[in-house]
């Protein structure tokens, strides 16, 4: 358990850290879509939406999984204390990123106007197709250079590119919306932060890491070797993100042939919403990663265990109740930010969180515990498993039942997978869920969301009072119900304690729920 505090410890540093950006460019990000929402008409922001899915399914295949090897051998030579070999790495990196991402956004724009007349029968969304491909480049420059900061564990750098991203999206697309041109203004809005991302992050990457290992770095460069090198661990984690994505663009793909562009539009606006919890699961997964990078499975087993359960649980006991807080606060969060004219959302809303409810399962930590171990094969047939799942059952869900199907497909897809995925680990490294304590975390929020559903229900306030009315009430019963529960103990509270004290200031303000908590008579 020492060794595993200690690995949260710096884990849990670097989680806040991306969480703090993570949140502050979420928020921004969500009031620029606001106001969009507000002066777009739901067509044009479903053409819009439309015009992004090409880019989306063209990313796909620019990585091949050189930036997870950027961030798994940056951080691994880090701990063996060679610091100046990281330089290869980087440059192997970044060049392959560049080529890659210039070629596939040439590539793009030469066939916008044949996906935009003969696949999406919307001939107006051409040239949104052309500017949005500009972003397949950019992008590539830009996580190339965040996975560099994972590496090197300086996650505010990254929280610094992605809030610069946010800031110029928020501000440009309104703008350009306000000057008369509509989904065109909107798509150069997310094209040109793109660009000023990418700007940022490099020369970030340059002035506080390149420049500084460059002068340490006197050996001869042998670039092809270490690319291969990157590929050969890279390309089967690629494999597995490029099955995991195509499934999420051809659902996309699927959508727009057989849903109206106002249903897609309050489909987007209820992701919107759903993007607040990344502010959790971006950041956890992240530092998971190479938290279970180093660790030995075979000569680590117990601390494999130990790692994998206390990560799953108190990642549960924040996302849960934030999920089930955001499906029981719908209507009158839809209503209060983004008006009454989004009457689809708070259903399509409700419905499409449920997916990171399986966090007590394991879902948000199997991907970073098979990578981080080094079994990106399995990973890979899993993701192949959804695959042969996913095709049939959308192309059967979503021309039936549109958005409500795509909805479920994409919760459905996924689960046979997990199951496999869980049910494997266990047999070969005998690490297991810790099925009680989910379901005490499942009870204390559910415990949560009726006092919460009660409180909204017998009211008749406006929609604000209502969200803040719902919000006051579920935490409060939330943070009585876990002790009462069993959901979370002593031991739980001084493990949080120790893994946030490395914080400063930040650690106070996070022990102060966990304070009130220890204070209460029924905690075990």
């Amino acid at each position: 358990m020492q060794a595993a505090l200690e690995i949260a410890k710096k884990s849990a540093t670097g989680s806040v850290q991306l969480f703090i950006g993570q949140a502050s460019s979420t928020a921004i990000m969500a009031l620029g879509t606001m106001i969009l929402a507000r002066l777009i008409t739901p067509a044009e922001y479903g053409l819009y939406s439309i015009a992004l899915i090409p880019s989306y399914m063209t990313i796909l295949f620019r990585d091949w999984g050189i930036n997870s090897a950027l961030t798994k051998f940056t951080a691994s030579l880090r701990a063996q204390k060679s610091e100046e070999k990281t330089y290869e790495i980087i440059k192997a990196g970044l060049i392959f990123e560049t080529a890659m991402g210039f070629i596939l956004s040439l590539i793009l724009v030469f066939i916008s106007g044949f996906i935009a007349s003969t696949v999406f029968n919307r001939p107006e969304s051409a040239p949104l197709i052309a500017i949005a491909s500009v972003t397949i480049f950019a992008g590539a420059l830009q996580t190339a250079a965040q996975s560099t900061f994972v590496g090197f564990e300086r996650m505010e750098l990254n929280s610094l590119t992605n809030i610069c991203q946010a800031i110029v999206k928020s501000v440009a697309a309104p703008i350009l919306v306000i000057a008369g041109f509509g989904a065109l203004g909107a798509t150069l809005g997310y094209t040109i932060s793109f660009i000023a991302s990418a700007i940022i992050a490099l020369t970030v990457l340059y002035l506080t890491l390149i420049r500084k290992i460059k002068r340490k770095n006197p050996e001869k460069s042998n670039t092809a070797k270490t690319l291969k090198e990157m590929l050969h661990y890279g390309v089967p984690l690629s494999i597995a993100s490029i099955i995991g994505g195509f499934l999420i663009q051809f659902y996309a793909f699927i959508m727009a042939i057989y849903c109206t562009d106002v249903a897609i539009g309050n489909y987007q606006v209820a992701t919107q919403f759903a993007a607040i919890l990344t502010f959790f699961t971006i950041p956890i997964s992240t530092v998971l990663f190479p938290a279970f990078s180093k660790i030995d499975p075979q000569d680590e087993n117990g601390l494999l265990q130990t790692v994998f359960a206390s990560s799953i649980k108190y990642a549960s006991l924040i996302l849960v109740p934030t999920t089930i807080a955001l499906m029981i606060l719908s209507e009158p969060l839809v209503s209060t930010l983004f008006g009454e004219k989004w009457t689809q959302a708070p259903l399509f809303l409700t419905l499409y969180v449920i997916n990171n409810l399986f966090v007590i399962f394991g879902s948000l930590t199997l991907t970073s515990l098979l990578a981080g171990i080094g079994e990106t094969k399995m990973q890979m047939k899993l993701s192949l498993v959804t695959l042969a799942i996913g095709i049939p059952l959308s192309l059967i869900l979503i021309p039936s039942m549109g958005i409500i199907g795509l909805i479920l497909t994409i919760i459905i897809a996924g689960k046979p997978s997990l199951a496999m995925g869980i049910y494997w680990v266990r047999r070969k490294y005998n690490v297991r869920l810790d099925i009680e304590s989910s379901m005490r975390i499942l009870t204390a929020s559910a415990i949560a969301a009726t006092a919460s559903f009660l409180a909204i229900n017998f009211t008749a306030y406006a929609n604000w009072i209502e969200l803040t009315i719902g919000t006051l009430t579920f935490a409060a019963t939330y943070l009585l119900a876990t002790p009462t529960t069993g959901a979370i103990n002593k031991s739980d509270i001084n493990n949080l304690k120790t893994m946030f004290s490395g914080l400063g200031a930040l650690s106070k303000l996070i022990n102060i729920p966990l304070n009130f908590m220890e204070k209460l008579p029924n905690l075990k």
